[in-house]
């Protein structure tokens, strides 16, 4: 490891920058509100004010900084990207080194309350949890490229190259799931297993199970026909348009947390007030402070582009599933087992996609059973 590959960068925003959000928050050209139910026609106006409200007066981002800079944040500098990477140290001298990966609209913020869980215990992990390409205060792509597979091999290169483990375990939803299913088809020699709480995506799911569906299985189905008819706006314009989308999200923070708080709301089994509103602000702050947006949608548009890495890739590690009732795709077994090579499974209670915000106990201890047999 040299100073040029990994060097220190914790996290401080100007005080120039917090009074320009405050300013512009205050000053927010709301629109009326469309004569429909609470979030039928998107997010409700009354839960975003107040959120911009709080976000503006009250939200207290020194503290989040501090916590956050407590994770000693590096630069590792791999593929000619800075890639911002925090770390949590194992309780345990043999801790298995573990790659946690966030998705959209989330963040390293999603994982703060399975990180103390994870490092203790038996086992203990030794934690590395970067922000994806793009997105948070890390280094934002020059060039065109930067999908899957490509986040892929640098996630791998900052693992082995960089902090040299040989050895390691993946886990992710979201866009972390993708790129580790990712990471884990490419390296299996290197992958110990993968954990995920996003086994597949609605694309993935071969319609021919329909034909002699399950009643739980044929409730699925009509929720991702639902999904596909009221959900997938926002990944059909990141996809194919993000830039114009980002000129009104870098200068609007209440059209950010419009955008994002409406995805907390319909994506999760609490619904957006479920969720500690510290952690929805701090999770804002990394979209809006280091002007993130339109380089962490960029992630969709280059995914798009990459053939190899744009649905599930199968990967030949052994797979741990939570399978979190809620989550936006649904899924059985069954359905999951033709991609994986499903060494654990386990059907949650509750909760939905944002697992690590929603069940940190319920994910950090299913992370942990699944790790336990492949240490």
């Amino acid at each position: 490891m040299t100073t040029s590959s990994w060097r220190p960068a914790p996290i401080h925003v100007g005080d120039d920058v917090l009074d320009d959000l405050r300013d512009r928050l205050h000053a927010t050209r709301w629109p009326q509100p469309l004569p429909r139910g609470a979030w039928e026609a998107g997010v409700d106006l009354s839960v975003v004010r107040e959120a911009c409200r709080v976000w503006a007066d009250e939200f207290d981002w020194r503290a989040q900084e501090r916590w956050l800079n407590a994770l000693d944040p590096h630069f590792a500098h791999v593929d000619g990207l800075d890639l911002h990477v925090f770390r949590a140290a194992s309780a345990s001298e043999d801790g298995m080194p573990l790659l946690l990966l966030h998705g959209w609209p989330g963040s390293v913020v999603e994982f703060r309350h399975v990180i103390r869980t994870l490092t203790q215990g038996s086992p203990a992990f030794e934690l590395v949890i970067p922000s994806l390409p793009g997105f948070g205060f890390g280094g934002k792509p020059a060039e065109s490229g930067w999908g899957v597979t490509r986040s892929a091999e640098a996630f791998h290169a900052l693992m082995t190259d960089v902090l040299g483990h040989e050895r390691y375990g993946v886990q992710g939803g979201d866009w972390g799931a993708i790129i580790g299913s990712r990471l884990a088809q490419l390296h299996p020699d290197a992958v110990v297993g993968l954990h995920t709480n996003y086994p597949l995506s609605a694309s993935d799911i071969d319609q021919a199970w329909a034909a002699d569906a399950t009643p739980l299985e044929r409730e699925y189905l009509a929720h991702l026909a639902a999904y596909a008819t009221t959900e997938r706006g926002y990944s059909a314009i990141q996809s194919t348009k993000p830039q114009t989308l980002a000129v009104a999200q870098t200068d609007s923070p209440a059209g950010l947390a419009a955008w994002i708080l409406e995805k907390f709301e319909t994506w999760s089994d609490r619904g957006s007030s479920g969720f500690d509103v510290e952690d929805l602000l701090t999770n804002l702050m990394f979209y809006w402070a280091p002007d993130s947006v339109a380089s962490s949608a960029a992630m969709y548009f280059e995914s798009r582009l990459d053939p190899e890495g744009r649905s599930h890739p199968v990967p030949d590690v052994p797979v741990g599933v939570a399978n979190f009732p809620h989550e936006i795709t649904r899924i059985t077994r069954r359905w999951a087992e033709p991609k994986y090579r499903i060494a654990h499974w386990t059907d949650m209670p509750h909760g939905g996609h944002f697992a690590a915000l929603e069940e940190p106990v319920l994910l950090a201890d299913d992370i942990r059973a699944f790790f336990a047999s492949r240490g």
